[in-house]
């Protein structure tokens, strides 16, 4: 007698049997079978159909990135509690709501508050930088704008200050949690696009001109030269005038000067609607503007002059969307230096240690 296992292996089922025979005379039994039915939902069985394979741990995978995330977001702030903690630089009603005993840096359960925020006895809520929010709404009435301004946009003007005048250590306190979550875009190892002082990158929209036939043919489709108003001709050639006469198109263009002194220009279509490289570019070319006009650094100065002459202005996900970290380290790399000749806690080593 010999054992034989069979398997019926399906999308998402796996079948079985298992049998005894005696093939020389012809007998035999089946000693047992099943079925393993593999739940899967109807997305992943048309992937499968169509030959796209997708782990089944796939989301599982997905969740724990995000979970990873909002832990590590969680431990910087709960280090930066610590040392605002020691400096006492934190608001009395912040800091009674951490446990810096048993929890170290962590909210008490169920007490987690907004710093710029205190509840009084009734439950109603004060904003505790009162003064700063009078100095930003004169500002904007220097400006022509006698309108009702958020509370929370104080964070830009107290950013904006801080880089040339001293501010409160509680302020200050909620300046740097700001900064504590902006990440910012960091480009991983051996992702670095390095340009050298013969190239540049900027982000355009070019207005085309004219298209004009080459004289040259691929395929039997003629080619065409296009040209920008700017007297700029695009690196490739065309077969389809009616996607750029008369058009509008933005570009990622890297221009690079060549021995001769003359200049090569390399075009990369974008969406600054859609494509977050566009968005990117897009966003730091015009800080990048705003900072050499006025001789500052970082992103908030620019948030808080495009609020003053467009109040309605959306901030995140429109204003800013995506930029480089660095942004943001040179703003608070330029804040603590003002505030560390300011704050004579700042300067004072041994409490640090």
């Amino acid at each position: 007698m010999k054992r034989i296992l069979g398997l019926d292996l399906g999308t998402n089922s796996i079948g079985w049997a298992l049998i005894q025979n005696n093939f020389d005379k012809k007998e035999g039994e089946i000693n047992g079978m099943g079925s393993r039915i593999i739940p899967m939902s109807q997305d992943i069985l048309s992937k499968f159909g169509s030959g796209t394979t997708v782990s089944q741990t796939a989301d599982r995978t997905q969740y724990r990135g995000v979970r990873r995330l909002y832990q590590r977001d969680n431990l910087r702030r709960e280090r930066l509690h610590r040392v605002l903690n020691i400096l006492d630089f934190l608001p009395i009603h912040y800091a009674q709501n951490i446990d810096f005993d048993n929890k170290l840096g962590q909210f008490k359960v169920g007490a987690e508050v907004k710093l710029p925020y205190r509840k009084d006895d009734n439950g109603k809520y004060h904003f505790i930088f009162q003064e700063s929010f009078n100095e930003m709404v004169d500002a904007f009435k220097a400006s022509g704008l006698d309108i009702k301004i958020p509370y929370d946009w104080t964070i830009y003007y107290l950013r904006k200050k801080a880089l040339t005048h001293m501010i409160s250590k509680e302020e200050l306190a909620w300046v740097l949690l700001n900064f504590n979550q902006k990440r910012g875009y960091y480009q991983a190892r051996g992702e670095e696009e390095e340009l050298d002082d013969n190239k540049s990158k900027e982000f355009v929209q070019l207005q085309v001109q004219k298209v004009i036939d080459s004289g040259e043919e691929v395929k039997g489709n003629i080619l065409y030269d296009v040209y920008f108003e700017n007297g700029w001709k695009y690196d490739r050639q065309v077969t389809k005038t009616d996607d750029w006469i008369d058009k509008t198109r933005e570009f990622i263009v890297t221009s690079t000067v060549q021995k001769d002194g003359s200049i090569k220009r390399s075009f990369k279509k974008v969406d600054s609607e859609k494509d977050w490289i566009a968005i990117k570019e897009k966003s730091q070319q015009d800080i990048d503007k705003y900072n050499n006009e006025n001789s500052t650094v970082g992103v908030a100065s620019y948030i808080f002059d495009v609020l003053l002459s467009e109040p309605t202005q959306k901030i995140r996900g429109k204003l800013i969307k995506t930029i480089e970290r660095n942004y943001y380290k040179e703003e608070l790399n330029a804040i603590l230096k003002t505030q560390i000749e300011e704050h004579t806690d700042l300067q004072d080593k041994k409490k640090w240690l």
